[in-house]
């Protein structure tokens, strides 16, 4: 594994992959490409998990059959850190697999098949706060159920968007964490989402109009 500090204006940036022609062919992409500082890899789930622990990041990419734990594993333990890096999955060119990431939590998907620009645009994408699923379109996923939304809700999903923790989001509308939860928990329900990730992807994808529309 390596590690180096991040200059500031860049997107700080990890990666994990299992195989070393990959890991080492993707960190020569991401260390010339002006916009990014590579600041570690890891060849393992628990060697990623260990560097984002303590060094943070915006982006990370990662294998989805990443040893040991696996990609969905290792999402869904950073998912409950509060400075987590946004994950992208470079995996196998499979129908079903963007959509198994975004289900896991994952913020976008790029397929191995896919030329180099791709992944790059999609990480850059991704620090910006976009989830990017190619293949995925999230409004097939369940009913359309914006009007059924409160007020409320709408506002909370907008900043949920933002990539903001609970925290976060209860500085920004002034209540409580568990006044959030309590909202997030009714959000999902009218969306038929299980994540924060579903969450997001259905407000991009159903372009919803913000809270102050009639």
């Amino acid at each position: 594994m390596s590690q180096n500090p991040a200059p500031k204006g860049k997107i700080d940036i990890m990666l994990a992959d299992s195989n070393p022609l990959v890991l080492s062919a993707m960190s020569q992409i991401f260390e010339r490409d002006s916009r990014f500082s590579l600041v570690a890899t890891a060849a393992t789930a628990e060697g990623f998990l260990g560097t984002a622990m303590r060094v943070p990041v915006k982006v990370g990419v990662i294998e989805w059959n990443l040893p040991a734990l696996g990609g969905a594993k290792l999402i869904e333990v950073l998912r409950a850190q509060e400075a987590a890096p946004r994950l992208v999955v470079y995996g196998e060119d499979r129908a079903d697999l963007p959509r198994v990431a975004m289900a896991a939590g994952a913020a976008g998907f790029t397929p191995r098949s896919a030329p180099v620009e791709t992944l790059l645009e999609t990480c850059a994408s991704v620090a910006e706060g976009k989830m990017v699923f190619p293949y995925v379109d999230v409004r097939e996923l369940q009913h359309d159920p914006i009007r059924t939304l409160s007020r409320k809700e709408r506002t909370i999903l907008e900043a949920l968007s933002k990539g903001l923790t609970n925290r976060q989001l209860a500085a920004e509308l002034e209540i409580s964490t568990n006044t959030v939860k309590f909202h997030l928990s009714n959000l999902y329900d009218k969306l038929s989402v299980r994540n924060r990730a579903q969450a997001i992807a259905f407000y991009y994808a159903s372009r919803m109009p913000s809270s102050g529309d009639p």
